[in-house]
This record gives C-alpha cells, structure tokens and sequence, in this order.
C-alpha cells in the first residue's frame, strides 16, 4: 500500500469537515481498494452514517441511502413492480389480441420495474455510495436478501433473471447492535467501530463544525460532555448531540457555561425525562470536574 493513498483518503475526509483517525481512513482504503462492504458499528451518533456521506460528497457521487426499519423486505429495499401501471396496460392491450406469452413479456420488463435503493445503486450508470442505515434494525430474514448482492453484485428477478452490477458502488453498512448480526453477513464486510472521541477529537470536531464559537466554551462543552457520559444514562449523548449543543449556545451568545444554562438547555443534549433528572441531581459535581465552579450559582 502506498503511503501518500491513504494520506489522500484522509486529506478527503479532512476536506469534507470530518475528523476522522487512521483506523477510519484505512477502513474506508480498503473498503474503496477491495470492492468490499465496510460495515461500520457503534453507539448511535458518533459519525457513523456520516462516513457515507462525506464518500459520497468527496468523491463526486451519488449517495443512496436505505434506512432499515423492522419489517422491511425485499420489494421496498431491492425491487417492485408497478402492478398499478401493469393492471392500466392490460387494460389498454384487451382490444390489441396480443399473445398471452408477448403480453407477459412487456409488463415484466424494465418499463414497469420500480427500482429500490439496492437496485438503484447496482445499476447506476457511474459509481455510487450506498448507505445500509441502520441494518441491525432490519429482521433477521432481511439479511439474507443482501447475501447475494454483497457476495456476487447481482440480484436475481424471478420474472426477470440475473441482473449483475455496472458499477460496483461503494456499500457502507451502519448498526448500533441493537441485535447481533448473523456471521453470513460480518464475513463479506471488512469492519470498523467507532467510540465516542477522546476529549481532544471531539473538541476538534466542534471547533470544525462550528467554526464561531468561543474556545474557551467550546473547551467546556466537550469536557462536560466527556463527564456526562460518565454517568449510568439510557440515551448517552453522541457527537450530533455536542454539535447541536454548541450551536443552541452560540446563538444564545454565550461564551462559558454556568448551572442555570446547562439546566436550561439540557434537552438539547438529553432525550429522556429519566436522564434528564439524573443529571440535574449530579449537575454541581459535574460542572466542578469540568472545572468551571467559580460560575455554579
């Protein structure tokens, strides 16, 4: 492997305003290098979906995107027909006579076939990203439509047959393991967790993404952060979580933290009335490790 590859791929992600570490930049080498899936676990909002989206963005091409959700099969993430379609034009052929075996070989042609977002990305014209979203939210039987795609870059159609890739896309797959995911499906992906950051990240991060705050409050913000994740919490706070912090606070004007404006902005940080009381309970203890006693009122 070329040195100066993987320092473009990190340059690439630099440029698109994700701060990402060598493991991340290697990752997606491979990924790129190897036509392989990469699939990409960890606690919801660390950056995880964003990986697709800057891909997509750095290298000029389509992002399509498939949020997986329980119940999700086959005909909304791969294919369909556009049977209302197919009903209307056997309708319109009744007069025509037209052999049954002609008739059944135009309603199942590409005219009236709807393309998912699997589909739409194994046939796209040029290269495109695929983000998987979510994947561990699917059922287990959803995995095995996948299978044959990410194994031979093809989907079968009954009434159709083999339809093979144009262009491999770039397939990134996210999951926040809410359930494990069968081995069939890890051992055709290359992997990649992601934690929350080290303090020093997570402050480059917010220093990226909102360019106007304050230093030294942006110092707070994320070593408070860093102590609220400390706590035994049911929805701990991601980096998405930070970011919208730090905005509601710049437009606030506000350039350091106190108690009164951590407590009147914790719902921008915390999403749960449980988590919410847990951590005004331990609020004075957390804003003295994150070193701004002086401002506890």
């Amino acid at each position: 492997m070329k040195k100066q590859e993987l320092q473009q791929i990190q340059k690439m992600l630099q440029e698109q305003g994700y701060i990402g570490d060598t493991a991340i930049a290697m990752s997606i080498f491979l990924a790129m290098k190897l036509e392989k899936p990469l699939l990409v676990e960890g606690p919801a909002g660390v950056g995880k979906t964003e990986i697709a989206k800057v891909m997509a963005k750095a290298l000029d091409s389509d992002l399509i995107r498939l949020q997986c959700y329980e119940g999700l099969d086959s005909t909304h993430a791969l294919y369909e027909w556009n049977y209302q379609h197919q009903l209307l034009y056997l309708k319109m052929q009744e007069q025509n006579n037209e052999g049954l075996s002609t008739l059944e070989e135009t309603i199942f042609s590409d005219k009236f076939l709807l393309k998912r977002p699997v589909l739409q990305a194994i046939t796209h014209p040029k290269k495109a990203v695929l983000l998987i979203d979510e994947i561990d939210r699917a059922d287990e039987e959803f995995e095995s439509f996948l299978l044959e795609v990410l194994s031979d870059w093809q989907i079968t159609i009954p009434e159709i047959g083999t339809i093979k890739a144009t262009s491999k896309p770039n397939i990134i797959l996210t999951g926040n393991r809410t359930r494990e995911l069968s081995e069939a499906l890890r051992r055709r992906c290359l992997y990649l967790w992601i934690d929350y950051p080290s303090f020093e990240k997570e402050l480059a991060i917010v220093q990226t993404k909102v360019p106007e705050i304050d230093q030294q409050l942006s110092k707070e913000i994320c070593l408070f952060i860093k102590e609220l994740r400390q706590l035994k919490l049911e929805k701990t706070p991601g980096i998405s979580e930070t970011i919208d912090w730090a905005r509601a606070l710049v437009s606030m004007n506000l350039t350091h933290l106190d108690k009164q404006v951590v407590e009147d902005t914790l719902g921008v940080v915390l999403k749960d009335w449980q988590d919410m009381r847990h951590t005004k309970d331990s609020l004075s203890e957390l804003l003295e490790r994150t070193g701004v006693t002086s401002r506890i009122g």
